[in-house]
């Protein structure tokens, strides 16, 4: 498989690692202390390998979006829109769940599930689906239970967004993230930007449905329908619509740059996103138990997977992930159009770690 892109030198074992697990169509960025140092791609956008991956092609990255519409909400509490402990209805007022905004960002609020069956087009109706989310019932006291909101969380968050701002996510976003710190991802494509997406298919046609029937992970991602169908991720209607729990679409150097960012204590390129205590808090445990969605015991920060070895990040499906690794100060972002398991992304972690003469 061919590869393009660049490596500063001593990460030739990062270029090697990457080039032995290609996909098919992938990218890998890594930024130390804010500069480039890896900057790679393979590929093609298309199962039928017609179109090149490039530098500009973006692709659906799913879950590794979230702590993007975390920061969104921790951005309107550094400004005194909200505080973290706020009460959700406090500023959403039809929502019925006694649960805090910071149990929202932590996964905790027990709103794990969509309440009403919807087909593929509910994911282009944002008020349909936040209102469903407004009169559901939480599965657990919040508070008392981790379930990772697999698909609910971005309505979550994005509504609070939109209900305090009146901008919809998807421009507050695009406004106030992704603008300011020239990240090239987004919620909700348009124009150009469609012709640049890859489209996903996956390594096993039977991945999709192997999930345990009944259990907390397989109702969180049933419902609305569509969103690990090939079928609707890859079309227009889903490109265009913001569903920010998992449907950024994105380049690996963006990713890599929103961490760089956070690392920087919340500035890059000389704008301040957040201050320094935002993102410590961002960063910093805040809850810690078995997550019934993800079937381990994990560290939730606000928007973030804390992880033992000190980094932080938030993986997709399929083996996407952005992360930060703060001991080394690295930021790094690997995104794929072929979706399978993390042992592609764990084998390239590993060559990065490798990398000791630089650290």
């Amino acid at each position: 498989m061919w590869t393009t892109g660049w490596v500063a030198p001593g990460y030739e074992p990062v270029r090697e690692a990457f080039a032995q697990h290609a996909s098919g169509g992938s990218a890998l960025c890594v930024l130390r202390h804010g500069t480039v140092v890896v900057d790679l791609r393979e590929g093609w956008r298309d199962p039928g390998r017609t179109r090149p991956w490039d530098a500009r092609t973006l692709v659906n990255a799913y879950s590794v979006g979230k702590p993007v519409i975390a920061a969104a909400v921790l951005l309107l509490a550094e400004r005194g829109l909200l505080d973290l402990d706020d009460p959700v209805a406090r500023h959403w007022p039809e929502f019925r769940t006694d649960t805090s905004v910071r149990q929202l960002l932590t996964h905790t609020s027990g709103l794990v599930t969509f309440p009403v069956p919807r087909g593929p087009a509910a994911w282009a109706d944002w008020d349909l689906l936040c209102g469903d989310l407004a009169t559901a019932s939480p599965e657990w006291p919040p508070g008392t239970v981790a379930a990772e909101h697999a698909l609910t969380y971005g309505h979550l968050l994005g509504e609070l967004v939109r209900r305090i701002t009146g901008r919809a996510p998807g421009p507050f976003v695009a406004e106030e993230i992704a603008g300011p710190w020239r990240l090239d991802l987004a919620f909700g494509l348009a124009g150009a930007d469609l012709d640049r997406c890859a489209d996903l298919e996956y390594d096993d046609p039977d991945m999709p449905e192997r999930l345990e029937p009944g259990s907390v992970r397989a109702r969180a991602l049933a419902n609305p329908e569509g969103a690990r169908d090939l079928t609707v991720v890859n079309g227009e209607a889903w490109r265009r619509a913001v569903v920010p729990a998992v449907n950024l679409h994105t380049t690996a150097e963006a990713v890599a740059r929103f961490y760089a960012g956070l690392l920087n204590g919340g500035e890059l390129d000389g704008h301040r996103l957040l201050s320094r205590s935002s993102v410590d808090q961002m960063t910093t445990a805040q809850f810690t138990g078995f997550d019934r969605f993800i079937g381990a015991e994990t560290t939730w920060g606000l928007g973030v997977r804390r992880e033992s070895d000190g980094t932080w990040g938030m993986g997709g499906l399929g083996g996407n992930a952005g992360w930060a690794d703060p001991a080394r100060g690295r930021a790094i972002a690997y995104v794929t159009r072929r979706l399978g398991d993390f042992d592609r992304v764990t084998a390239i972690d590993a060559s990065i770690s490798s990398v000791e003469s630089l650290s």
